[in-house]
């Protein structure tokens, strides 16, 4: 009996030792991810100044790519994620106030952050949607740095960011898209300018900017990969989905978070910033929305 005390104790202990060193080994290869800089591009950017683009820069932040979700309605930070597991993720001040980072970005810096993903050290980002924002244009990328400029300081420092074990394994089995850096070319050309009218090509626009990364890029909806339990699985956006729907009800929705049935739309859904989108703009992914090939929910 105590020799089978002894052997169970030493498969208990190398149980145990494997597991801390495998802990410890997937800390430090994702800490070291985490660090890793890669080459920033050298595309010449330059934000305009006038009052038509800052205007313009306003909607387009908060109506299409939606920056107040995760940086708040002052921009002055917010907190992205808060799960022992996953981690603290907090998204950063972007006003020139205490903690915030406008006042010591220039032009290339914020185009590096916006489209690519990458801190101004060549860092890559967590969880920055740059993956849908590379798809800006020069002219609506500028108009956002423009208004970002303008808006009032805020004085908030940004928490440290903490990632946790489970966001790391699920980092390390290829679930989770933690650098969305990662899926984006870098390339250094410009991106050129998609003419704002009710058409399929501006309604396609406007989803790879700002519905893709929920709905996913085939927009069939279901659980945004990595995410936590309790985030709501968005909806199927291709035609499979959007059978009960007229674009007078697509309008309803996106306006007031009520489906045709009466329902109401789960919360986590940005109703306060599509609500801001003009008719052109929703007529024009109603259009795009059509085109799609029909999908089961949850395909991405």
């Amino acid at each position: 009996m105590r020799t089978l005390l002894k052997y169970a104790g030493i498969v208990v202990g190398a149980v145990v030792l494997l597991v801390v060193v495998g802990v410890a080994g997937l800390y430090a290869w994702s800490g070291a991810e985490i660090d890793r800089r890669v080459a920033t591009p050298a595309h010449a950017f330059v934000a305009p100044t006038d009052s038509a683009a800052v205007a313009r820069g306003e909607h387009v932040v908060r109506a299409i790519a939606k920056c107040a979700d995760c940086h708040g309605q002052d921009f002055g930070g917010g907190i992205v994620v808060d799960d022992p597991a996953i981690g603290l993720i907090p998204a950063p001040n972007l006003t020139r106030g205490q903690g915030g980072i406008g006042g010591a970005y220039s032009d290339a810096d914020w185009e590096r952050a916006v489209r690519h993903g990458l801190a101004r050290d060549g860092r890559r980002l967590l969880i920055m949607p740059s993956n849908e924002y590379q798809f800006l244009s020069d002219e609506d990328l500028g108009t956002i740095v423009a208004y970002l400029k303008t808006v009032a300081p805020v004085d908030r420092e940004k928490p440290d960011t903490k990632v946790g074990p489970v966001a790391r394994a699920l980092y390390a089995a290829g679930k989770l898209p933690m650098f969305p850096a990662e899926a984006i070319t870098h390339g250094d050309g410009t991106v050129a300018t998609v003419p704002v009218d009710s058409t399929v090509a501006y309604g396609k626009y406007l989803g790879d900017v700002g519905c893709s990364g929920c709905h996913g890029v085939t927009y069939g909806g279901g659980p945004i990969p990595g995410g936590p339990p309790d985030w709501p699985a968005p909806a199927n956006l291709t035609p499979t989905g959007l059978a009960n729907y007229s674009v007078e009800s697509f309008t309803t929705a996106l306006r007031t978070g009520v489906r045709p049935d009466g329902s109401a739309i789960n919360p986590f859904m940005p109703i306060h910033a599509t609500k801001l989108m003009t008719d052109v703009e929703i007529v024009a992914v109603w259009k795009y929305l059509q085109t799609l090939d029909p999908k089961p929910f949850g395909a991405r």
